[in-house]
């Protein structure tokens, strides 16, 4: 009887909870939350607005570009600065806009998420401590080499700018002494990893001004309109952390002229749970309409909606506009005529024609003149400027290539689904593009999101065929190698460079570092060794 007692309450309690986390309840909230980060956004207009994947893609119909900051990397004792994420392409694009906007949400009894409170505080501190000492480094190699007159204003500035630029930890006022004091202790090591990660710290002090600096601003934020500052006025490049929801512990009951609702905070957050497959941005497509139809009529009209998408997309074979990152020369390649400019060089200087307004039709990135190109399902019906097609997708194409051997499909499996489906295919996909890039055809490889699975058989072509210097030849370089962890993680933060919502899973990766060096990862943790002193291991790639 107990029991049963126990039961009931149990049920009645998941019974009231699936009543308040509706779909119309989730799109509904999302909606008035959108009006708050329209308004913040407009505070700011020539400010880029980003959205931190996946819960921050739901609050404004129109986004510059996204990033991905995990809450993990900030939980409390689980601090990490991942290079796996670097977002680079944030930091640029504040660069070269004086700053940036970066919209995400969280829960209920929360005021803002730990991506916003502790990952990007963190990530700041760690790209302001790189770009000091990439300063001073310059600052140093100018003395000994004792240059001319005419570049010593420069010498000047670059010593001038490191001794002045600002790399002190700021978090927000709520997170305890305690915590700050712990996260300062892991800042020096972090810094050595990004080093040794081979990331572009050079680009990227060319195109910092000032050093980055985060600012928070919730719902809960008191903005006094006739004296809002110009983000030119700071002596820093701000990176504005906008948590859209209204933080509350309780629920909230809300009421217009027609319906009642259960708001809720953070609804965008595990969109697997209530959207039933909307996407943001067909929600943006539709969005009057489906608030407009009520919490009775709304689950038919999502389902209608989705529907209606699926055919569109099925009947026009998913066709979508490629976007092609061009490869230009170096900065200083007129200075330096014996450096020999790299296939993988990219033009952070002009962003205005590469990071156009974020479209979730993106299908491609080109990794620099290299031929190779990862992307979605979507880019596979977009066959334009591409010679040949490594379909990982589940679902297989038609395309009409002139050379049969142009196309090849290796359904590929998640590694929460298949623990080595990667790893099965990787010779296959491997040999297919020797095959077509030995003869200068340009190469599309392809899943079903483009962030996970086709971006790691992207790092498994690029280290097995490619040299260290970012030259297809064939495996040569490989072949001599001794592939290491940190190798693979400088080849992949070099496609994350291109590829900016690479989203590469542990899983995923530790099959191809088990490829790569030519048997199965040991359930045991190994470690190896770094060039920056310290160590590394299995547990590193996530």
């Amino acid at each position: 009887m107990e029991g049963e007692t126990k039961l009931s309450i149990y049920r009645a309690a998941r019974s009231i909870k699936r009543k308040e986390n509706t779909i119309y309840n989730a799109l509904r909230s999302i909606y008035e939350d959108s009006i708050f980060v329209g308004e913040i956004s407009q505070l700011w207009p020539e400010l880029p607005l980003l959205a931190n994947l996946r819960c921050g893609l739901w609050y404004f119909s129109k986004f510059h570009s996204t990033c991905y900051f995990k809450s993990t990397d900030g939980h409390a004792n689980n601090w990490s600065f991942n290079t796996s994420r670097l977002n680079l392409h944030v930091a640029h694009l504040a660069g070269e806009k004086g700053g940036c906007i970066i919209v995400d949400s969280t829960r209920k009894g929360k005021r803002f998420p730990d991506s916003m409170s502790k990952t990007i505080p963190i990530w700041t501190c760690v790209l302001n401590r790189a770009i000091r000492n990439h300063l001073s480094k310059v600052n140093d190699v100018s003395v000994l080499e004792g240059n001319s007159c005419s570049s010593n204003g420069h010498t000047q500035d670059a010593k001038q700018d490191s001794i002045g630029w600002d790399c002190s930890l700021h978090l927000p006022l709520w997170i305890s002494k305690t915590e700050r004091a712990s996260i300062e202790d892991r800042l020096e090591e972090w810094t050595k990893q990004l080093d040794a990660s081979g990331a572009d710290i050079a680009t990227l002090a060319a195109c910092l001004k000032k050093p980055l600096r985060p600012l928070w601003i919730s719902q809960k934020t008191v903005i006094w309109l006739n004296e809002v500052p110009d983000h030119d006025s700071w002596d820093f490049t701000p990176i504005i952390l906008v948590s859209a929801s209204f933080s509350t512990g309780f629920a909230q009951i809300r009421t217009t002229s027609e319906y009642s609702w259960n708001y809720i905070s953070g609804a965008g957050d595990d969109e697997e749970s209530w959207a039933r497959s909307l996407t943001p941005n067909l929600f943006w497509n539709h969005a009057y309409d489906l608030i407009n139809a009520g919490p009775d009529l709304c689950n038919q009209k999502v389902a209608d909606i989705v529907e209606k998408d699926r055919v569109y997309r099925a009947q026009r074979g998913q066709n979508a506009p490629q976007v092609i990152v061009k490869p230009t020369k170096l900065a200083d390649s007129s200075a330096h005529p014996s450096h020999k400019e790299s296939p993988f060089s990219l033009d952070i200087t002009n962003t205005k024609d590469d990071l156009k307004s974020y479209d979730q039709d993106r299908a491609m990135y080109w990794l620099g003149a290299s031929n190779l190109a990862v992307g979605t399902s979507q880019a596979g019906g977009n066959l334009s400027n591409v010679d040949c097609i490594l379909n990982c997708d589940e679902k297989s194409i038609s395309v009409s290539l002139l050379d049969p051997e142009a196309y090849l499909h290796l359904p590929t499996l998640t590694s929460k689904v298949d623990r080595f489906s990667l790893l099965k295919n990787l010779p296959s996909a491997v040999k297919f593009a020797k095959l077509n890039l030995s003869k200068g055809k340009k190469l599309l490889i392809y899943c079903h999101n483009g962030e996970d699975i086709s971006v790691c058989v992207c790092l498994a072509i690029l280290i097995s065929l490619f040299d260290d210097g970012g030259t297809f030849d064939g495996g040569k370089f490989y072949s001599q190698s001794c592939i290491t962890k940190w190798e693979m993680r400088k080849r992949l933060v070099l496609i994350c460079k291109f590829a900016v919502n690479a989203r590469p899973s542990r899983g995923n990766l530790k099959q191809v570092f088990s490829f790569l060096s030519g048997g199965r990862v040991d359930s045991n943790v190994k470690r190896y060794p770094s060039k920056s002193g310290g160590s590394t291991s299995d547990e590193d790639l996530r």
